[in-house]
């Protein structure tokens, strides 16, 4: 779905005014399809996407964006379920609360958001769920036992919808991508981009473009009968897992 198609799909984007989402969001805008996008905070300097300040840990907050949605664009057909937040720290010192928090957005937020999309994707008989999980969910990672299970969670939600809602023509997949070069990135130290950058073995981290290229394949017709899967876009750094 990276060129533009025969037929527009509707598109929603979470976590879509920065990084990863706003990447993946305006490379489907290129191709042509009516994209929107959702987020806390603020709009995404695009026109062409349309912006809903949504937090998916609200469950009416996240009705009232599918109905806005589906009034000004029609019903969501391909969910990019990317929004996640972190509030890392060492388990002993991790208060219940940044561990419910990053929990309830992230993987409760995904759920929320798939649940929601799905009865118009079955009533359609076509629908494409993707979900931005991380190498951390797979690898694990000290000082974020909170957002490694929120990441990990997601795959085994991803695994049960593809087979949940596979005979309707639905999709259900995971992209992992390792170090992407976005806020959270360039908020680390020298050091810190430096250690992580030696670990991964093509020595660099990742564009958020190359991520939406992902994204923007398994939503495609090419990728119809790719579900369950879990695709790490991580140059290398997870290797084997």
């Amino acid at each position: 779905m990276s060129s533009r198609t025969a037929e527009a799909r509707t598109v929603l984007v979470t976590g879509g005014s920065r990084g990863i989402g706003l990447a993946a969001a305006q490379r489907f805008a290129d191709g042509g399809h009516r994209v929107a996008v959702t987020s806390r905070s603020r709009a995404p300097d695009d026109d062409r996407l349309l912006w809903i300040g949504c937090d998916q840990a609200d469950s009416d907050a996240v009705d009232a964006a599918y109905q806005t949605i589906e009034a000004e664009l029609g019903p969501v057909e391909v969910l990019v379920a990317n929004a996640g937040i972190t509030r890392d720290q060492l388990v002993l010192r991790m208060a219940d609360e940044d561990f419910e928090a990053v929990v309830d957005t992230n993987l409760n937020g995904a759920y929320r958001m798939a649940k929601r999309a799905a009865r118009p994707m079955l009533r359609a008989r076509w629908g494409r769920l993707i979900f931005v999980s991380s190498v951390v969910g797979l690898l694990g990672s000290a000082g974020q036992v909170n957002y490694a299970a929120s990441k990990a969670g997601l795959v085994g939600m991803a695994r049960s919808l593809a087979r949940e809602l596979g005979s309707r023509g639905i999709t259900s997949n995971v992209v992992a991508p390792g170090p992407v070069a976005t806020e959270m990135f360039g908020a680390l130290n020298d050091s810190q981009q430096a250690a992580i950058t030696d670990a991964v073995p093509l020595g660099r981290v990742a564009d958020p473009a190359e991520i939406a290229a992902t994204v923007t394949f398994l939503a495609s017709e090419e990728a119809a009968f790719i579900t369950g899967a879990v695709i790490p876009v991580d140059g290398g750094l997870g290797m084997g897992h």
